[in-house]
């Protein structure tokens, strides 16, 4: 492997050949940072883009499987609030039984978390599956295949749109990434391949032109633009609660979503021995 100080050596000898006057152009060192910036950018946005789907899909599995369990712990926690302001009679104590209640109501668009969770009734029988240590119907994967992950990273670094240099091209670019991410998000390998021999016959990327000083400037400027925007929302997504559970087990997700459901059933049980409790002392 050539070092960095070799390519630079072997291009300086180069540039000292090429010219009459002996001189490399002053905008060639520009356009290799350009070049570089661009690169490490695109590799960048490919590291967000693939986080941003892997919490995607972790946050779904994460409602499908422990979703109905969460659910659970509030009705508990509500009939326990519940049968403690029966008991004392206590305004602050029907107002927490209240609250909690409250927090037990459905909200809008509840259902489509659970989609194929409920049945007609309202009933969750992978929930009470679960809770009775029942065998689970795990819900459909939707974590892209090592092949997926491949392919979007090749079309990726061949079609982003910060390789284009004109608008028209861009364009094109944007439309076709567009595609690209939206088919990648949902694992489909197939059209991911499909995706991969459009681009194939599609027109050849524009040869980079040269450019002056101040347009490679203005370049690097909004590359660093870009950089810090990504910056940020790979932080949004590293500090969420799904990504910070995602880091701590990045390589066996369903692993540590066994662990948090483990969790919740000691809760369940834990919360059902004080209800039973309280029953009883009320004579129920």
């Amino acid at each position: 492997m050539t070092s960095p100080e070799a390519e630079q050596g072997g291009a300086a000898g180069e540039a000292q050949a090429t010219p009459e006057d002996g001189a490399p152009r002053p905008e060639e060192r520009l356009e290799r940072a350009v070049r570089a910036a661009e690169q490490a950018l695109i590799e960048y946005e490919i590291a967000v883009e693939t986080f941003r789907v892997e919490v995607e899909n972790f946050s779904r599995l994460h409602h499908q499987r422990l979703g109905p369990m969460y659910t659970r712990l509030d009705e508990l926690d509500a009939d326990i609030a519940e049968a403690r302001a029966a008991r004392t009679g206590d305004p602050e104590d029907r107002r927490k039984a209240e609250e909690a209640r409250a927090r037990v109501m459905p909200m809008p668009g509840v259902e489509e978390l659970f989609h194929g969770w409920m049945d007609g009734d309202g009933l969750f029988p992978e929930a009470a599956a679960m809770l009775t240590e029942q065998p689970v119907r795990p819900p459909q994967r939707v974590r892209p295949s090592d092949e997926a992950r491949k392919l979007y990273r090749e079309l990726a670094r061949k079609a982003h749109p910060d390789l284009a240099q004109e608008d028209a091209e861009r364009s094109r670019r944007e439309e076709f990434i567009t595609r690209v991410n939206a088919a990648y998000a949902r694992g489909d390998e197939a059209l991911l391949r499909e995706l991969a021999e459009e681009w194939a016959k599609g027109p050849e990327p524009a040869e980079r032109r040269p450019s002056p000083s101040e347009e490679l400037y203005a370049r690097l400027e909004w590359l660093a633009q870009r950089k810090e925007m990504l910056t940020l929302v790979a932080k949004e997504l590293e500090e969420s609660a799904i990504g910070a559970m995602l880091r701590l087990a990045p390589d066996d997700p369903d692993r540590l979503l066994e662990e948090i459901a483990e969790k919740l059933l000691a809760d369940v049980s834990e919360r059902e021995a004080e209800l039973a409790e309280l029953l009883a002392q009320s004579g129920q």
